[in-house]
């Protein structure tokens, strides 16, 4: 033979009892072409016993498993080339292969489904308290949900995305998640930071992905959920002459093609006859949707819904944020008139800035400025900081904050250091 003079060697991976790194194993030739000569006996055994008449064995007669498509494919085969999931390292259980091949990095066993286990939508258990919900906001996007999903039964034109727009600091997204919570809604919320990436595609594909993340909970789940996009036009918008990148071209035919064809949504696999999933209402909000693809926000695709909060509106939402501190409805009022033309977010920024005083006053208390790294950081051990009393809240405290952040405004608006540093820059 002329294997009779070759000697193999092969290098094996370390074992666990072995003190060396490595070591080294001579096989025979004459065991060599025993085994090989065995392997080739066994081969022709089951040629014999096919021609023999002997039909290999199926799992089961009922099975679907080994059926061939026209191509002579199984279904295995064509489940494996529809997914985009290219890791290789999913479901190595310990005891099942080779220890060498687990490793200890993430334990013995690898989850296959680890990544669908991952808390993708957005509860709100952080929303404690008695909120004011406008009625006009919360009949809007309640009808919009009810809506598209009674959207099979429905014999009408229904739009899929509910764009919500208004100015800056009116609580549109604030207001949207308090609805959520009263109707059990479990959302899958994306920015707009996420609506671009130094790789082209991958936001219109994570997009998609969220869609079909939020169909999941509606399936796999039973509880409502809504796809929302907050900011849009932050952005998608088109500002002067800012330029259209790929990117945004890919998102902006997403989101068209999702309002046409809310049930078949492909992330990256071929198309499936039976890969129909559930209808997700989109929510997106803004400040100015003329800056958005025209085709975008036309009607049948796009329900639009300008916000602005009455004085009304303003009052409820306010005496509510102030209930707690015993402002009165009748102080409230006062300080909504003292305070005209003020997004919502001003009168929060009120409350917020009167607590100034009370920190500076704890950190005197907890050592003053030198030590206060070591004060902060105790309390993940002994947690023995100094207790931060709340300052007593008055209309006179919360006027000053108005009046101080009023100047604040005025300033920005009317310094304008830019002009200052760039005297060639048009007005």
């Amino acid at each position: 033979m002329a294997l009779a003079n070759i000697s193999l060697r092969f290098k094996f991976p370390p074992l666990q009892s072995s003190s060396s790194s490595t070591f080294n194993t001579l096989i025979s030739p004459r065991k060599l072409s025993s085994i090989t000569c065995s392997k080739a006996a066994s081969n022709d055994g089951g040629k014999e016993a096919n021609e023999g008449g002997a039909k290999p064995r199926k799992l089961s007669e009922q099975s679907s498993w080994e059926v061939k498509d026209s191509e002579g494919k199984d279904y295995l085969y064509r489940l494996g080339a529809e997914s985009d999931n290219v890791n290789i390292a999913v479901g190595a259980r310990a005891g099942m292969i080779d220890d060498v091949f687990i490793g200890d990095f993430l334990g013995k066993d690898s989850d296959i489904v680890f990544d669908y286990r991952q808390k993708a939508t957005r509860s709100f258990e952080h929303l404690q308290g008695d909120y004011y919900i406008a009625p006009s906001f919360m009949d809007k996007v309640a009808v919009h949900i009810v809506k598209n999903y009674l959207a099979p039964s429905l014999n009408i034109k229904i739009p899929l995305i509910l764009g919500i727009w208004g100015g800056k600091g009116q609580g549109k997204t604030f207001q949207t998640e308090l609805i959520f919570k009263t109707m059990g809604v479990e959302p899958v919320i994306m920015s707009a930071g996420e609506l671009e990436s130094d790789r082209a595609g991958e936001p219109g594909k994570l997009i998609r992905d969220r869609y079909r993340t939020a169909s999941q909970v509606i399936q796999n789940q039973g509880k409502m959920s809504v796809l929302m996009i907050n900011d849009i036009d932050a952005g998608l918008g088109r500002f002067g002459e800012t330029q259209m990148t790929v990117n945004n071209q890919i998102v902006v035919g997403t989101l068209m093609n999702l309002a046409d064809n809310p049930t078949r949504v492909s992330v990256g696999q071929n198309w499936r006859e039976a890969d129909i999933v559930n209808r997700v209402p989109l929510i997106v909000t803004g400040n100015d949707f003329s800056t958005l693809y025209a085709p975008l926000i036309r009607e049948g695709r796009m329900e639009k819904f300008y916000w602005q909060p009455t004085r009304e509106d303003i009052v409820n939402i306010v005496s509510r944020m102030y209930e707690k501190d015993g402002i009165s409805r009748k102080d409230v009022v006062s300080i909504v008139d003292k305070f005209p033309n003020q997004a919502l977010d001003f009168y929060g920024a009120l409350r917020s800035r009167t607590y100034d005083r009370s920190i500076l006053k704890w950190v005197d208390d907890a050592g003053g400025i030198e030590t206060l790294g070591k004060t902060l950081l105790r309390r993940k051990k002994t947690n023995e900081v100094p207790q931060f009393t709340p300052p007593e809240q008055t209309v006179e405290a919360l006027l000053e904050s108005g009046y101080s952040l009023i100047k604040e405004q005025k300033l920005i608006m009317e310094t304008k250091l830019s002009k200052e540093y760039m005297k060639n820059m048009e007005d």
